[in-house]
């Protein structure tokens, strides 16, 4: 067996990679080229040069190119059918998942677990198996494996049941249910997936919260976590790439246009998100809505600069959702605007400058997840605010743990609350909000991206 294992160290798997193909027309016929991916994971696993990264093709230009025999070094793409990872990931792992680490689901309704969706366990097992397979291929003997997040949960079983060689961990970068609530999902379905999970030698968690929740439903389910060892990793922003990149022309471009487009002297308040129903934007905007309501000398004097950017729209929920963002945002501005003043900047075109530009601008930065597993943005404000920000934040975000203290700390569902905080945020002087400012920005920064994935291989190695 030895002679057919391979020569990977260290091996990583997640279902996207840092690099993806796109297809053009070039003189000889199509023209394939490859983009390399950017993000806080491709960040910090650049700190390991001599790595194998095992991904799924996730587009045709990506499975045209493992057609093809094109592949960028340190990186295995998976050619796992489409129709496979469709029901994987986006029937497994968004609509269930998901739905039940964040507590989304509208109960009285959903979920409904039948025949569809056995239909698209098998895939999503069928999944799993196709990255444990390619890992167990790749790894040399002893190698080190680090599996991310709840796409690939059944991975750390599957691959243990192939090479018990390996050094394996798996890291969850969503938060983790309940028990109650987790015991929603069919009793052998979760049986399965803690001990996929616990085929692992050490899983780690972006909070200690996450981690001890893990831990109660191996507990109440299965009795206990089988000897696999649990830890804590809380994801930090990279510091210096934030304040470098925050002063480039194409930022500094995109903070003049906002400026004007906010008007002069007027507090802005900034939030920067996905369009996912966890982040909890449509309340957000009704506590916006609701401090204009009731500090009416605020009108005219301040701007909400929203940034929700769409996500998943493949799924008809997150389509309604970001269209529900939408039409709250217009409502707001059909209700208050002048013609002067615009209450509501929304954007919903993906763009990392002006998302950078917003951060320098903000007075306040608004952080109110219904339930998050950390929270970058959170960290990322305070890192390159120009005049200094307040934090309101969620304590449902796993970046509380850390940010707490120096944050405004709400209640996610309750909009008067998070009004009342937004208006302590825009009253608080100078001096306190310049020496919080610098507190959150070295709490978020504490664990930088590259030293957050070298802790998690000292520890799956000791």
């Amino acid at each position: 067996m030895a002679s057919t294992l391979g020569a990977a160290e260290v091996l990583v798997a997640s279902n996207r990679g840092p690099v993806s193909y796109v297809v053009g027309d070039g003189d000889d016929g199509a023209t394939i080229e490859a983009k390399r991916g950017g993000g806080g994971l491709v960040s910090a696993l650049s700190v390991v040069e001599d790595k194998l990264w095992v991904c799924a093709a996730l587009t045709d230009g990506d499975r045209a190119a493992v057609g093809r025999g094109i592949s960028e070094p340190g990186v295995r793409m998976l050619d796992i059918d489409a129709d496979v990872h469709a029901d994987a990931y986006n029937g497994i792992a968004n609509s269930v998942l998901w739905f039940v680490h964040h507590m989304l689901y509208q109960t009285p309704l959903e979920p409904s677990f039948g025949p569809e969706f056995r239909r698209q366990w098998a895939s999503y097992e069928a999944y799993n198996r196709a990255f444990a397979e390619a890992l167990a291929e790749e790894a040399a003997p002893g190698a080190t494996v680090v599996v991310q997040d709840y796409h690939l949960a059944l991975v750390p079983g599957m691959l243990r049941e192939l090479r018990d060689d390996l050094r394996i961990g798996h890291f969850s970068h969503t938060p983790w249910a309940p028990v109650d609530y987790f015991r929603m999902l069919p009793d052998d379905i979760a049986e399965q997936l803690l001990k996929g999970m616990l085929g692992a030698d050490r899983l780690a968690f972006l909070t200690r919260r996450w981690a001890d929740a893990f831990t109660d439903c191996c507990t109440r389910i299965l009795g206990g976590t089988s000897g696999t060892r649990i830890g804590v990793h809380g994801l930090g922003a990279d510091a210096d790439f934030l304040r470098e990149r925050a002063g480039r022309a194409d930022v500094e471009e995109r903070l003049a246009a906002l400026r004007e487009q906010v008007g002069a002297d007027r507090k802005v308040i900034v939030r920067v998100d996905r369009t996912e129903l966890s982040k909890n934007i449509v309340r957000g905007l009704r506590a916006y809505e609701l401090l204009l309501e009731t500090r009416p000398e605020l009108i005219e004097n301040v701007v909400h600069v929203a940034f929700a950017y769409p996500s998943r729209q493949d799924l008809s929920v997150y389509r309604d959702y970001t269209d529900e963002v939408s039409r709250v945002a217009e409502s707001i501005n059909s209700r208050f605007g002048t013609p002067g003043w615009t209450p509501v900047v929304l954007h919903v075109k993906d763009d990392f400058a002006r998302s950078l530009a917003a951060y320098r601008l903000a007075d306040v930065a608004l952080v109110n997840p219904i339930r998050d597993g950390m929270n970058l943005v959170a960290k990322e404000v305070p890192v390159v605010s120009d005049e200094g920000c307040v934090l309101v934040l969620s304590r449902e975000a796993g970046a509380f743990e850390e940010l707490g203290e120096d944050a405004l700390v709400v209640n996610p569902y309750d909009i008067s609350a998070t009004s009342a905080a937004l208006a302590a945020a825009l009253d608080m002087e100078g001096d306190e909000r310049a020496e919080r400012t610098k507190r959150l920005a070295a709490a978020g920064t504490a664990l930088p991206p590259g030293q957050w994935f070298l802790d998690q291989l000292e520890a799956l190695r000791a």
